[in-house]
């Protein structure tokens, strides 16, 4: 066991682990962060993503020991920034959810996108959301949020 101070949704958290245990298991078990999720276990699904320092990974297959002074958001956290507030307010906006397990990596990979590239074509969103499963098959409703948070003409949208 080791002491790790870490930067959570803009906050100084010390939590004791182990170096090898995962993110997820740090945020959601020693910081009482529920929002991500457990899907695979193997950074397959997309369900367990956070941001570190802005960028996306999962924090399933992340050891808390490879995080240092990485600033770590979380779902709890997104609606923080405009971009991530945009995406909150288009994901209701477009009814993107049902079973709503897999949204909040969903969200965390779309908020990630559009930070880095404001107006992304249709290529752009399937990359980048590539690692993301959604089991009920909203990828259309989730493309068109997309879009719509970053005020994208929908009208080259294609079904995936």
């Amino acid at each position: 066991m080791a002491t790790y101070t870490l930067n959570v949704n803009g906050k100084t958290e010390t939590v004791e682990a182990d170096g090898a245990m995962p993110l997820l298991w740090v945020l959601r078990d020693k910081l009482d962060l529920k929002g991500t999720k457990f899907g695979c276990g193997v950074a397959s699904c997309g369900a367990c993503t956070v941001h570190l320092d802005g960028k996306v990974a999962r924090a399933c297959v992340t050891p808390v020991s490879a995080v240092g002074a990485q600033r770590v958001t979380t779902i709890e956290a997104i609606g923080q920034s405009k971009v991530g507030q945009a995406v909150q307010k288009a994901w209701l906006d477009v009814d993107v959810m049902q079973c709503g397990y897999c949204q909040a990596g969903q969200v965390m990979a779309a908020t990630a996108l559009i930070a880095a590239n404001p107006a992304p074509s249709d290529k752009d969103i399937d990359t980048a959301m590539q690692g993301n499963a959604c089991r009920c098959g909203t990828y259309v409703r989730i493309r068109e949020a997309i879009k719509t948070a970053a005020g994208v003409d929908k009208k080259d949208s294609r079904e995936v």
